[in-house]
């Protein structure tokens, strides 16, 4: 109990002691005296000056001192209150130094060992290091000396196969070849035992390089297919096989681009001879008008070489590019055409092809845009330098497809001035010349040129006839038909006139032609066929009213009288009848009056034919629309039938020529005098004369009560004549015919007749006939 509560008591005082050092180190902490030093940045020595400077040393001692003693006094508490805590951590300090201590003799013995470990391995490496460097030494050296050993070998081997001339040029580059690979990626410079092999090899080298590249020339001009095989295998050994080709090539392609600008030089063209005198300086190059020829020739002259320049330079690029193609290596067997367009790149001549087209295009253009002369001569003269362009292309055949191409300069330029000229030639239409069509001619020998001036000619043409359309006349003088020629219908024959000669000359132009496409062919029929349609807009006016007058004339038919009886003498009084002769005259008159002025004879019958056609079915169509007929009407009618055919025979070469129309005329004459029954049973019904024209006629033969289908709708002849025309199926006119037949028989049943006429059962019967053929 003693224990314990002394135990309670140390507790409890230690409990005061914390509450009492509390309280005592924050009255330290706020008293102003010990604040500077809680600082971090607390310097004794400023303190000290500063508490001398202060005077009240005496009092600042002993207020340090009284603050000592404090904390004194509070670390004894701290220690009485916590004494087991530091007991505590005073032994774990004691077993942690024997740890250390431990730790640390082991750490010595680590380190003993790595030194004997160290000792053992640095001396081997030292050697290996040093022994490594001496073998790489020794590899350099054995290597160089390999090297400057198999140099001096292939050095005076070298000078033998330089000895041997171009036998031995292949080894010689061979040798060459193998020379640089030593060469590569080591520096050479300095060995005395090699100076003069390798300036000696420098020398060489040039002198198989230009002795390959004079064989390779020779062997191009020469088509010596060995010596250019032999100097390829140089250049191959050398390792300058592409190199050397674009070099070649190229060089080619300057030499073509110097001679294309030599023949076109103008100031080369214009000068002259030796013995003339020289102008002073600032003369003009162009040629004198007594030059002219002279400076032609000599151009012509300059293409014709220029021609066999191209041809010959191909040639030798060609023979070039097949002996790269069949050339392989010995040793590696590599195809050397391989070696050039192993990059992607076309084949030589391809490529060699598109710089000279492209040198020719420039050069022509440049020429002719600088001189007038040029572009003249070539313009004037196109047909020289079509056939030179041809030869040119069947000489380069040979050698390959791949150069086909076009003469764009001159050709396109051509092409552009012959429309110009064509399109001036269109602006005066009526100027009395003779066509010109040299530019089909000369172009007939190439298809794709053909086909471009064949566009030309096509828009020219329908150039002139929008010229052409815009000279005719349209006001009402244009289709009068009453007086002589106007001066509008004038000036449209002249019109005429003038497409038919342009569309005849065309035509015969094109059917000439020997070898001329279908294509081109067919752009010029198609433009000449907007000729031909404007040359019919041009007369339709015309043909229009002469129509109208002749159906107008027909139509006065029912203003005669043809009921009358047969004369004594069986014969008419008259030959025709006065609308006849009226419809003779003026169909006669309009063919002298109008149509011959045409030159077109053709085209004005083609349209002619149709009026005669017209009219013959008018006045079948009226013929058969007469009531009453009269036994003398009917021989009157009868010769009209035969004055039709001459009253419409100008508009045709022959009446036969009318067809149809002529046909019907012809068997329906006779059915005037044969009875209803056999006009019924005429083989021409159907065929030749439609059933509702002979129906029609039949009701001629009928009493009044059975009225015509005008009759009954109570319309005049033109009218009905309108109707016909405004309606020609059959079905529809017979339709009316049945109407008309259904309204007489309602007649006699309101009448309560006994009988039908005669007639009424035969026009049933036909018109049964022709509406079964509809069902």
């Amino acid at each position: 109990m003693e224990g314990g509560d002394r135990g309670v008591a140390v507790a409890s005082h230690g409990s005061l002691g914390s509450g009492a050092a509390a309280a005592t180190v924050r009255e330290l902490l706020q008293d102003e005296c010990y604040s500077d030093f809680l600082n971090k940045d607390f310097d004794v020595k400023t303190y000290t000056s500063q508490s001398i400077h202060q005077a009240v040393i005496a009092e600042q001692l002993a207020k340090l001192a009284q603050g000592i003693s404090q904390l004194d006094k509070e670390l004894h508490l701290q220690v009485v209150a916590r004494h087991e805590d530091l007991l505590a951590q005073a032994t774990g300090i004691e077993s942690l130094e024997g740890v250390l201590q431990m730790m640390q003799t082991r750490i010595g013995a680590l380190q003993g060992a790595v030194d004997r470990m160290k000792a053992k391995i640095v001396e081997p490496y030292n050697k290996i290091v040093a022994r490594t460097a001496q073998l790489a030494r020794l590899q350099v050296a054995c290597d160089l000396l390999r090297r400057i050993i198999r140099i001096l070998y292939l050095s005076k081997r070298l000078q033998g196969q330089l000895q041997g001339g171009s036998r031995e040029i292949t080894k010689a580059a061979q040798s060459l070849s193998e020379l640089d690979y030593l060469s590569q990626g080591i520096d050479l410079s300095g060995i005395e035992v090699i100076e003069n092999d390798l300036l000696f090899i420098g020398r060489a080298r040039l002198e198989v390089e230009n002795q390959a590249k004079r064989l390779l020339e020779q062997g191009v001009e020469t088509q010596n297919p060995t010596q250019v095989g032999t100097a390829l295998q140089v250049f191959h050994n050398l390792g300058t096989l592409k190199n050397t080709i674009t070099s070649v090539v190229d060089g080619y392609c300057a030499a073509l681009e110097e001679s294309i600008n030599n023949a076109l030089d103008i100031k080369v063209l214009t000068q002259p001879s030796q013995s003339a005198v020289r102008g002073g300086p600032g003369r003009s190059t162009m040629p004198t008008p007594g030059n002219t020829a002279a400076f032609r020739a000599s151009l012509w002259t300059n293409m014709e070489k220029l021609v066999d320049h191209i041809c010959t330079v191909c040639g030798q690029v060609q023979h070039l590019q097949k002996i790269l193609a069949k050339k392989r290596d010995p040793v590696s067997h590599i195809c050397f055409i391989e070696e050039i367009v192993k990059d992607g790149q076309s084949d030589i001549l391809y490529t060699f092809w598109n710089s000279v087209t492209q040198a020719l295009y420039s050069q022509f253009q440049m020429a002719t845009n600088s001189s007038m002369f040029l572009k003249q001569a070539f313009e004037g003269e196109y047909p020289k330098l079509l056939r030179l362009y041809n030869d040119l292309w069947k000489r380069l055949q040979q050698y390959s497809q791949n150069i086909q191409g076009k003469f764009n300069a001159s050709g396109t330029t051509d092409l552009y001035v012959d429309l110009q000229h064509m399109e001036d030639d269109t602006q005066d239409i009526f100027i009395p010349k003779k066509p010109d069509y040299d530019e089909l001619n000369v172009a007939a020998v190439d298809a794709n040129l053909t086909l471009a001036v064949s566009k030309n000619v096509a828009k020219t043409i329908q150039l002139y006839g929008v010229k052409s359309e815009q000279l005719l006349s349209t006001q009402g003088d244009a289709s009068q038909v009453i007086g002589p020629l106007t001066e509008g219908q004038r000036r449209n024959v002249a019109v005429v006139n003038s497409l038919f000669k342009l569309h005849q000359s065309v035509t015969k132009v094109v059917c000439s032609q020997s070898s001329f496409p279908p294509e081109a062919e067919q752009t010029i029929i198609s433009a000449l066929k907007t000729i031909h349609v404007l040359m019919g807009n041009a007369v339709q006016p015309l043909l229009t009213s002469v129509g109208d007058a002749i159906e107008a004339i027909i139509i006065t038919m029912h203003q005669e009288d043809f009921s009358g009886p047969l004369s004594s003498s069986g014969k008419p009084d008259v030959p025709c009848s006065l609308y006849m002769k009226e419809l003779q005259g003026f169909i006669a008159r309009v063919m002298s009056d109008y149509f011959k002025h045409f030159e077109c004879v053709d085209f004005v019958f083609d349209n002619t034919k149709a009026i005669a056609q017209r009219a013959i079915e008018l006045f079948i169509r009226n013929a058969s629309l007469i009531r009453p007929l009269g036994e003398g009407g009917k021989m009157r009618l009868a010769a009209d039938f035969a004055q039709m055919e001459l009253a419409v025979g100008p508009f045709c070469r022959r009446v036969s020529d009318l067809g149809k129309s002529y046909r019907m005329l012809r068997s329906f004459r006779p059915l005037l005098f044969q009875t209803s029954e056999h006009v019924a049973s005429s083989p021409a019904l159907g065929d030749i004369i439609p059933f509702s024209i002979i129906i029609q006629f039949l009701f001629t033969r009928a009493p009044a009560e059975l009225k015509s289908p005008f009759q009954r709708a109570e319309w005049s002849h033109a009218r009905f004549s309108q109707w016909l025309d405004d309606h020609p199926s059959e079905k529809d006119r017979l339709l009316l015919i049945r109407g008309a037949l259904e309204a007489y028989v309602q007649s006699v049943r309101s009448r309560e007749g006994k009988e039908f006429a005669p007639v009424y059962p035969i026009m049933v019967q036909l018109l049964q006939k022709a509406m079964s053929a509809f069902q």
